[in-house]
């Protein structure tokens, strides 16, 4: 690393992961002395104590670099739900450098977002969570792309929720739902008792992802975005070689299924008298028979796609 002069102008001269720069200082010889040493600095802080220098940019613009990221990496579902997020996020920090938010800037915007009401009633604590845990992968990510050095949300607790809540059908309320549905309907809910898969999987999957032979369901459209395998029970397996058989040339296995299904499935729970119900409980009732008949909640969690196992314990 060198200065040197060429008429009234100084320069400087280094070379940084194998490649050599040169660059004009001006037309003083301290001030290029100043930025060598400056470099130098940068470089030893690089590669020596592994500190980078923080870039600096507002949430707005991290923002949108996210959400590029969401889109390729997480699934639609994921991603149309970090835009409402960020959506709410936007107002509080938009205009701040992303190294200018400190936990009590995260603290003020969870105590305003929880005051909010919406449609008369006050916002629930599971939905400020759900915008504080994107803020805080947001954070992660701007760490590991050169934007922060520390997380801002460090000390900053989510608040508390009521216990979530645990609905499933016993055999005979099951029975009786299933004789009071219309046939399509009915074999959708069927289908969700038994093989615990969301609504959106059931009624996106296509025959390409169904092998009769192996008795096997690839659940490709995950809200994960990743894949899984469900196997058949006999009750499955009957029901997918019917639906075979008078296949109309759709793709889709069940392509009348969402034809009407939520007033449907409303009356049919109205005249089974059974209340409290919803079409997404057909997954906890599943996941409490399977732990009920001594399926451990390694496997549970498998066959539901959940990431984290504390939302399987949930179904104990």
């Amino acid at each position: 690393m060198r200065i040197f002069q060429r008429g009234d102008t100084w320069y400087i001269d280094y070379v940084y992961n194998g490649r050599r720069y040169r660059k004009r200082a001006g037309h003083s010889k301290r001030v290029a002395e100043l930025t060598l040493k400056d470099i130098e600095l940068k470089i030893e802080r690089r590669e020596n104590l592994g500190i980078q220098d923080q870039k600096k940019i507002t949430f707005a613009v991290f923002a949108e670099e996210y959400l590029k990221y969401a889109k390729t990496n997480k699934s639609a579902r994921t991603y149309d739900l970090n835009v409402g997020n960020i959506r709410e996020l936007g107002p509080h920090f938009n205009d701040r450098l992303l190294s200018e938010i400190t936990p009590q800037h995260v603290e003020r915007f969870k105590a305003d977002r929880f005051a909010k009401f919406t449609r008369g009633k006050q916002i629930r604590p599971a939905t400020v969570n759900r915008d504080l845990a994107c803020l805080k992968n947001m954070f992660f990510k701007a760490i590991e792309w050169g934007y922060l050095e520390k997380h801002p949300m460090k000390g900053v607790a989510l608040l508390k929720e009521p216990p979530g809540r645990l609905r499933f059908l016993t055999m005979e309320e099951a029975g009786r739902l299933l004789r009071e549905l219309p046939e399509e309907t009915g074999q959708v809910v069927m289908f969700a008792l038994n093989t615990g898969m969301r609504k959106s999987e059931i009624l996106d999957l296509q025959w390409k992802n169904v092998d009769m032979d192996q008795r096997l369901i690839s659940v490709e459209l995950t809200k994960t975005n990743e894949r899984r395998v469900v196997p058949m029970n006999d009750q499955v397996y009957q029901l997918l070689q019917n639906l075979e058989k008078h296949r109309a040339g759709s793709e889709l296995v069940f392509p009348e299924g969402r034809v009407n299904i939520r007033k449907n499935f409303h009356a049919g729970m109205k005249r089974a008298g059974i209340i409290d119900f919803r079409l997404h409980d057909c997954r906890h009732s599943f996941a409490s028979h399977l732990v009920m008949s001594g399926a451990s909640l390694k496997v549970v969690q498998q066959l539901l796609g959940h990431k984290d196992i504390k939302m399987t314990e949930g179904v104990k």
